[in-house]
């Protein structure tokens, strides 16, 4: 039974104004916490609610998650049906299209997705094939290459004319790549793979090439909106304005204040340029801001203020009082760790919990120093950005057990599997892939291979664990359950950590539950990969803090956020200062940081570790130019010197739940000086802190340049400074 929304009630005049517009097109300039979100819910409620089918209305998002949550949302407020919308990503659906329409590209529509990290591994395997005379004085690393070929494709730019912008000191080899890149595309073709660059640049190829489809397309999807329109790159433009372009009736919404993406190939020009694909675009926006205080919102429109080109917006808010933005010099890199720490502490002893705060910072080795002094004060935390789950060499060796099950061809998988089989060696693998592929041999059948001798006993076990995969009523939860059976060996004899390793691989049980089929389990997870080690813990990140790089905190919010490392060549980059379209997204990163901010803002910086950088900073002492170009209204400048967190005499706070767990850890053997958070030197790593045990003569150090590292103190050197 639908429910009746008295829509001015619960809108803005402005919001109201977008959720009312439904036809003809629609560019929603939407300011940070303006509720964005709020009105494409309630325009998917009202689309619905004038009787517009469901299933005609598409709304495209950037995660998957995002886009459920907003239709359940909107079944919640108005109509159940709601929830038949179609949501999605870009990615996401031209894999859903190709899959029924891939033969007209002269693919098979069985295709495989092929990741980042497969990606890398392919182009590995094809250098040789390009058989330069003798070795070039520098070639790219497999991730370089992978970075060129990909953002030229996504930028649609020679592969020399990138490399001539962004990868100068390779333009020597530059022939090689650009042949590569030929080889890559042939390998895909023949072993039918598309990369996610493949599925929006052949979804559009689509669009713009086959008439019959574009209209079923459109006559399907009646009614589009696209959220977060500032990060779509070129190709992603052009597939909206061909889904739109019969009937027209396209909303986007955006904030050009927000695009921080250009290295992945956002074009926030996409925003400037809507109405010129659109002629008859309404604009609307939205700046009534229900997020941050007033104060903060004087901080971040003045930080806009100086941008080059963008939508002019000033936001406002009802909310009343609150506290000036604090700009503040910690002196030191270790004093900005012990300020944060201390005001952590103190806000907990007042009852504070943890999740209101988060650190945000312009890369990620800035949190490091500070990762090491809350490990030191039991200070629980969790850290966004740079996650790569997925890629991951064990998740990727389990999953390309199902993976070969589910497409044959799919060489990256079989070579991963080979290799962890005794005795079998990357020649060896070839043989056996080749075999199969001749004789059109089934995964079930690799024990049948004709040199399969007595050493070979480990084949047997993988075309033994291949025909347990293969019937067809197979269930995704199955199958990850008979590769564990298989891995976990595997898995203890290839890593000394492997009990965080086996911990990781049971997370993917919970994620199978949720599929019928092993083919869409796997699509999905190369689609929707987790993002963040919270995804992979639910519920327990609400009980420590929040540290994330400012692009893995957009569209999140915290009552209190700290930015750290506010300096020059730091956040503004320093790489930005070699072209001007750089520094501006600089700019635009800095205010997704600041407006992150509910109540309280904190952006610290260390003025006494003065770069080369400080000339740019006419405020002296290094302080990020974005900041002092600003006026000394908008915020309030002070010291932050700090002495190191030491509990007082006679005081005794209360200790919350969490700190029974984490307290720091002492090895109980005499003969072992360390506890977790000693400050360590390694003759090789250098500098770190030690964050675990694992056991009595294992330990974990996070280095400050090598990462975690797993030692075994039997067989190293471990200074304590």
């Amino acid at each position: 039974m639908a429910r009746k929304i008295d829509y001015e009630n619960v809108l803005n005049p402005e919001q109201m104004e977008a959720v009312m517009t439904l036809g003809g097109p629609v560019l929603v300039i939407a300011g940070a916490g303006s509720g964005k979100t709020r009105t494409l819910i309630y325009r998917v409620a009202r689309l619905v609610e004038t009787g517009i089918a469901p299933e005609a209305i598409l709304l495209l998002t950037f995660t998957r998650k995002s886009a459920q949550e907003m239709l359940d949302r909107a079944s919640e407020l108005s109509d159940t049906r709601c929830r038949f919308v179609s949501g999605g990503t870009f990615h996401a659906l031209a894999f859903k299209v190709l899959r029924n329409h891939a033969k007209a590209l002269g693919y098979s529509n069985n295709f495989t997705i092929l990741d980042r990290s497969d990606m890398e591994e392919v182009l590995r395997t094809l250098v040789p094939d390009l058989k330069m005379d003798g070795k070039p004085p520098r070639f790219p690393k497999r991730g370089t290459l992978a970075n060129i070929i990909s953002k030229a494709a996504n930028l649609e730019l020679p592969v020399e004319e990138l490399m001539q912008s962004e990868y100068g000191q390779f333009m020597e080899v530059s022939p090689h790549i650009q042949t590569l890149g030929t080889l890559y595309g042939d390998y895909k073709k023949t072993h039918q793979l598309m990369d996610y660059d493949d599925l929006i640049i052949r979804f559009r190829q689509l669009l713009m090439e086959d008439r019959t489809i574009r209209n079923e397309l459109s006559k399907r999807y009646a009614y589009v909106m696209v959220d977060e329109y500032q990060d779509t790159n070129c190709i992603q433009a052009d597939i909206v304005k061909w889904l739109a372009h019969e009937h027209q009736n396209i909303m986007v919404v955006g904030d050009d204040s927000q695009s921080i993406y250009s290295f992945r190939g956002a074009n926030f020009r996409n925003m400037l340029d809507f109405p010129k694909i659109f002629p008859n675009t309404k604009v609307i926006k939205l700046e009534q801001n229900y997020r941050s205080t007033q104060p903060i919102l004087a901080l971040t429109n003045a930080l806009m203020d100086f941008a080059g080109e963008k939508y002019t917006k000033r936001l406002f808010t009802k909310r009343e009082g609150g506290d000036k933005p604090k700009v503040i010099d910690t002196h030191t890199e270790q004093e900005q760790a012990t300020y944060i720490s201390n005001y952590l502490r103190e806000a907990m002893g007042e009852g504070a919990g943890l999740k209101d705060f988060a650190v945000l910072f312009r890369a990620a080795y800035h949190s490091f120093e500070l990762e090491a002094e809350l490990t030191r004060q039991g200070i629980p935390y969790v850290k966004h950005g740079g996650f790569k789950f997925l890629e991951s060499a064990h998740i990727k060796d389990f999953l390309a057990h199902m993976r070969v099950v589910v497409n044959a061809a799919e060489t990256v998988s079989w070579l991963r599997i080979l290799r962890l089989v005794k005795n079998i060696g990357q020649g060896k693998s070839q043989k056996i892939i080749q075999w199969m592929k001749d004789n059109r041999i089934a995964p079930y059948d690799l024990a049948k291979w004709p040199k399969l001798g007595k050493r070979d006993i480990g084949l047997k076990s993988l075309g033994a664990l291949l025909e347990r995969l293969s019937p067809q009523h197979m269930t995704p939860v199955e199958a990850v359950s008979q590769v564990m059976g298989y891995y976990i060996p595997l898995l203890k004899e290839r890593y000394d950590d492997y009990p965080r390793r086996e911990k990781e691989l049971e997370k993917l049980a919970p994620m199978a539950e949720r599929y019928g089929k092993l083919g869409t389990f796997l699509d999905d997870l190369v689609l929707d990969p987790p993002g963040s080690s919270a995804d992979l813990a639910k519920g327990a990140q609400n009980e420590k803090l929040t540290l994330s790089t400012v692009h893995s905190a957009k569209g999140l919010e915290w009552p209190v956020v700290f930015v750290i490392w506010a300096m020059e060549g730091k956040f503004p980059s320093a790489r930005a200062y070699n072209n001007p379209l750089d520094l501006e997204e600089e700019r635009r990163l800095m205010y997704v940081a600041t407006t992150r901010a509910k109540d309280r803002l904190m952006i610290s910086y260390p003025g006494s570790e003065v770069s080369g950088w400080s000339g740019h900073s006419p405020g002296g002492e290094g302080l990020s130019s974005f900041i002092t170009s600003l006026s000394p209204d908008v915020y309030c400048h002070e010291s932050g010197k700090t002495r190191p967190y030491r509990k007082k005499q006679g005081y005794a706070p209360r200790k919350p739940a969490w700190h029974e767990q984490k307290t720091a850890q002492t090895v109980e053997s005499s003969s072992q000086p360390f506890t977790q958070g000693d400050r360590v030197r390694h003759p090789a790593f250098g500098p770190g802190v030690v964050s675990k045990f694992l056991s009595d003569d294992k330990v974990e150090v996070l280095f400050k340049t090598a990462g975690k590292k797993l030692l075994h103190l039997s067989y190293t050197t471990l200074e304590k400074i």
